[in-house]
């Protein structure tokens, strides 16, 4: 069994950061492909494709990247999130406008609702999904947050996306269109000045930015982000049409330009460090 995460660290780490990708997962299992009811390539259009190229390899800081994609199990939601029009006995489950829209912790659709697979599995089998995948990798998460925050007394965790280039389209117009959209759950998952500085290090680089519209962080986002315990969480969302041609999901031709720019912003974030942190790594 393959290890459901990537894990990039450092013996002696000088930021107080950790960078997650719970959605660059490109590891489909031949069994679900094999029941699944599309093609590969639609089945990743969910994939925050190519975000786990984006680390410097001189950051020193710890990455965590999913081994799994998102239309497999997606970490970006609760472990409880399950849709009973996929799981058979999940009936009676709290249900949410995500697991309304076919995207629970298993999701039934990827973009634009398509149907990943017809009928429903057995709990068992929503089960040993989410201990194959979801759980080792949330372990792992926190602990790294939890070794961040001995370390250096703070920890800022940067959860980082991709989204669809139409996803701004109809409801929200912003004036200027954003590249790049931070969520911080409206500042009750970070500091504020935190998030300010992350806007000013986006936009020094040139992008465009906006906050949390439409993406205000998911459920990595709100669950690990506890400000007044000194554990800040904020989601970076990116225009994927800046690097991928999204049909073919492939590397534009100015892809490592663009990995140049996007790691050289990364470099910054991780230099970001909470006023009142602990001097213990000094």
């Amino acid at each position: 069994m393959s290890q459901a995460y990537f894990l990039k660290t450092d013996p002696a780490p000088q930021s107080c950061a950790v960078f997650s990708s719970p959605h660059s997962g490109a590891c489909y299992p031949p069994d679900f492909l094999k029941r699944a009811c599309l093609p590969p390539l639609l089945l990743r259009s969910s994939e925050d494709a190519f975000i786990d190229r984006f680390f410097d390899e001189t950051l020193s800081a710890p990455v965590l990247c999913a081994r799994y994609p998102r239309a497999y199990v997606d970490l970006n939601r609760a472990a409880d999130e399950l849709d009973p029009a996929v799981v058979a006995g999940a009936a009676g489950r709290p249900t949410n406008p995500r697991i309304a829209a076919g995207l629970g912790v298993i999701p039934r659709v990827v973009a634009n609702g398509r149907a990943i697979q017809l009928g429903k599995m057995p709990m068992q089998e929503a089960k040993a999904r989410l201990d194959r995948c979801y759980t080792p990798y949330h372990e792992a998460l926190q602990a790294l947050i939890n070794s961040q925050h001995a370390l250096f007394g703070a920890c800022i965790l940067f959860d980082l996306h991709s989204m669809p280039h139409r996803a701004l389209q109809g409801g929200f117009l912003p004036k200027r269109r954003p590249d790049v959209i931070l969520g911080d759950r409206y500042g009750t998952a970070c500091d504020h000045w935190i998030s300010d500085r992350v806007a000013e290090v986006f936009t020094e680089a040139g992008f465009e930015v906006a906050r949390n519209a439409p993406f205000a962080g998911g459920h990595i986002t709100r669950h690990y982000g506890q400000p007044r315990n000194g554990v800040h969480a904020i989601q970076i969302e990116i225009d994927r049409s800046l690097y991928m041609d999204e049909k073919r999901i492939t590397p534009r031709p100015d892809f490592e330009g663009f990995r140049a720019r996007i790691g050289a912003v990364i470099l910054k974030l991780a230099a970001i460090r909470p006023v009142a942190q602990s001097l213990a790594a000094e």
